[in-house]
């Protein structure tokens, strides 16, 4: 008896662990938020909804229910605010609006109908930002009454309630694009614009009026002939975001076996500031791929070395 009294606390203690670990195996598993490719946006999809692969979102293909959601930045909010909050909703019969409690914020909710000769649809928006991470939200569901047994109002709005953001997956949007940059030459990637290009800059911050910076991209409607390249080159660099554009040389080369087309020029930068700058264009076929470089008088020597090193280490897919 002496030697029993210490193991009852040791055997109510096996007990209670062995007791905890059943419940927690009985408990169901939270589900986790699904994130399309390259998006910041997810949410727990109801039903037989998957990833689409037709548009940004995901569908019950079968029934065709759809949640489409779109990563716009947070400057957009107070315009699609504006819009939500109209009296008018062109297409949208029934409207009602609420403020609506989702995992990451509070957001407006806009529910109503959308009529058609064949087929009615349940609609459920969800307008929302995150301002510490740029980004405004929009979650569009469309439920056709034939669904509704599937995705009830409350399943949508569950759905809805565990949007969450995350932060921008760099790397997964850099696979989105056609092109890779192999050699970024100290550059850092600031942001991504899957499918058609990237910012990179040369400094720890975000703030491009203070630091050197390249914008890569690719377009389609490239001009087949040489003679017409140069106006072609011209004019997209009218179209930067940099003011006083004074062209100071320009001239056809070769860029990574292509013809290509380089303009080097001074300007005015975001906030005024004098800048120089070189636009490269590499040909191929139908489609062109651009890179603009930026960056203070001062220092142009030696970044305008790396600006080409960046733009010859770029490979297409």
């Amino acid at each position: 008896m002496k030697e029993s009294a210490p193991f009852m606390p040791r055997l109510f203690l096996a007990c209670l662990v062995a007791a905890c670990a059943a419940v927690a195996l009985l408990a169901p598993a939270r589900a986790e938020p699904q994130f399309p490719p390259g998006l910041r946006i997810g949410l727990e999809p109801p039903g037989d909804l998957k990833p689409s692969t037709r548009f940004t979102g995901f569908e019950d293909f079968d029934r065709k229910v759809a949640i489409s959601i779109l990563d716009l930045p947070a400057g957009a909010y107070a315009e699609l605010e504006r819009t939500a909050n109209a009296k008018n909703s062109p297409g949208l019969a029934g409207v009602k609006r609420e403020n609506f409690s989702f995992r990451d914020g509070t957001g407006l909710l806009l529910t109503g109908l959308a009529k058609g000769k064949d087929l009615t649809l349940h609609k459920w928006i969800l307008l929302a930002a995150a301002a510490d991470k740029d980004l405004t939200a929009l979650v569009n569901v469309e439920v056709p009454e034939a669904a509704l047994t599937v995705y009830s109002d409350a399943v949508i709005r569950k759905a809805l309630a565990s949007v969450t953001f995350r932060p921008a997956p760099i790397q997964e949007q850099l696979g989105m694009l056609p092109f890779k940059v192999a050699q970024p030459a100290g550059f850092r990637v600031m942001k991504v614009f899957p499918p058609s290009g990237l910012i990179l800059t040369d400094g720890p911050t975000n703030d491009l009026s203070k630091q050197a910076y390249a914008i890569v991209t690719i377009g389609r409607g490239a001009p087949e002939q040489s003679d017409d390249r140069a106006r072609f080159a011209r004019d997209l660099l009218s179209q930067a975001p940099l003011r006083d554009i004074e062209p100071q040389s320009a001239d056809a080369m070769r860029i990574g076996g292509n013809p290509g087309f380089e303009i080097r020029a001074r300007a005015n930068g975001l906030m005024g500031e004098p800048v120089m700058v070189a636009q490269w264009l590499r040909f191929r076929g139908g489609s062109y791929l651009r890179v603009v470089g930026v960056g203070r008088k001062d220092d142009w020597d030696a970044l305008f070395t790396r600006l080409r090193a960046l733009r010859d280490g770029i490979e297409l897919r």
